[in-house]
């Protein structure tokens, strides 16, 4: 059964296009305008509104709830405040990952975790004897992102609390006179808060942010837009980047988070007694680097790319279409070496873009591979050099 979000009434009367998509059995645009970088420079430039409700969402309370989530999520959760939030992952026993989401603390006792896929049956089966319970809330939130640099000038307007707001933090507040929660989070990249608010209240709340954001240049975004900004920043996608574990057929297709550049996740872990699911195989990897490769970024060579092109009779495009599917890299002898699972041309840093999978002796910034792509239907191979991540990271997103 396909389903429409809370704010499907208002985003309805927005869309120049009528293309739309499924995300989690809701319909979701694509792009709102004819062109989905005007959408982006939106992001960029001033604040894109993009309607987050179909993520899933579980609310985690009870005695035991930090206990608990200490022994299923990699990151450890004690470490986040009352008011905080953490991007954070949850593994197998072997230490591939099975997922990635925000977890928001409440409470001391209170947690709220997303995720992207169904994940309720799974984490129920991690409950035990422990005092805790676990609630799919899903339907009783939407969540409106409000993201780009205009995005604290816009809701401090409405709400001078979220003006103090740090990086990944929480506030209970009102707009419209509605109680709704601010978080400073979102999947662009850029600065950016979420308001979370009870399903009844979406169109009022929707209503305000809209009319207070009039002739700033805020518009919605769809999902290609949200896909440019996210490779800019670097921003792991679900079965596009790495695929739940759970769901792998092969370990080929499974991801440890030390591969996909998470490492940072886990400092300290010699010192770190907790028991969480993974830790064991993810000490040895680090221990024996034993990982097989590393997500990285990918900045090809615009001369050389210009030049093939033009030695072949064709105008080199510039396409920033994202491309979220596997193309192949190799050394300089052509022997495969890994590959790009997302890829575009950035409009901001006017560069081919990829986050690679890389083996660990290229890995290293401003190592070189070569990016396989078709042209005039044959294989050509474009350089490209190893760049950290994320590849756009303005200083704002954390100021």
């Amino acid at each position: 059964m396909i389903r429409t979000t809370p704010f499907h009434e208002r985003l309805s009367q927005l869309t120049e296009t009528g293309l739309w998509e499924h995300w989690a059995n809701h319909l979701v645009a694509s792009r709102y305008q004819m062109s989905d970088k005007f959408e982006y420079f939106a992001v960029r430039n001033s604040a894109g509104l993009f309607d987050t409700s179909p993520l899933y969402k579980y609310r985690i309370a009870g005695p035991d709830a930090a206990r608990y989530l200490s022994g299923v999520l990699a990151r450890d959760i004690r470490t986040c405040a009352v008011g905080q939030g953490q991007y954070t992952i949850w593994c197998d026993d072997r230490g591939f990952v099975i997922e990635d989401g925000v977890v928001l603390r409440h409470g001391s006792d209170e947690f709220v975790l997303t995720s992207a896929e169904p994940n309720l049956a799974y984490l129920e089966g991690l409950i035990g004897r422990l005092e805790v319970g676990i609630e799919d809330i899903s339907d009783q939130w939407a969540i409106l992102a409000v993201q780009g640099p205009r995005s604290r000038d816009l809701l401090a307007s409405l709400s001078p609390a979220v003006a103090r707001l740090p990086y990944f933090g929480i506030v209970a507040t009102t707009i419209a006179g509605l109680n709704v929660r601010v978080s400073r989070t979102g999947y662009t990249g850029d600065l950016g808060y979420e308001i979370w608010v009870p399903a009844d209240d979406a169109i009022a709340v929707w209503d305000a942010v809209w009319a207070a954001g009039r002739g700033q240049g805020i518009i919605p975004i769809g999902m290609s837009a949200l896909y440019m900004t996210r490779i800019e920043a670097g921003l792991l996608l679900l079965d596009v980047d790495f695929h739940s574990s759970r769901f792998a057929w092969t370990d080929a297709d499974r991801s440890t988070p030390i591969e996909l550049g998470l490492g940072w996740m886990f400092r300290g872990l010699e010192a770190d007694d907790r028991t969480f699911i993974g830790r064991d195989a993810i000490r040895r990897e680090l221990a024996g680097r034993t990982s097989r490769w590393k997500l990285s970024g990918l900045v090809v060579d615009w001369r050389e790319y210009d030049r093939i092109y033009a030695e072949a009779g064709l105008i080199p495009p510039k396409d920033h279409t994202p491309v979220q599917d596997e193309y192949f890299i190799y050394d300089d002898d052509l022997a495969q070496i890994g590959y790009a699972t997302s890829q575009m041309y950035s409009p901001i840093l006017q560069r081919h873009i990829a986050l690679a999978r890389v083996p660990l002796n290229l890995s290293a910034p401003g190592s070189r591979v070569k990016l396989e792509i078709g042209l005039n239907h044959r294989y050509e191979y474009f350089d490209a050099h190893v760049a950290r991540l994320p590849l756009f990271n303005p200083p704002r997103r954390t100021a």
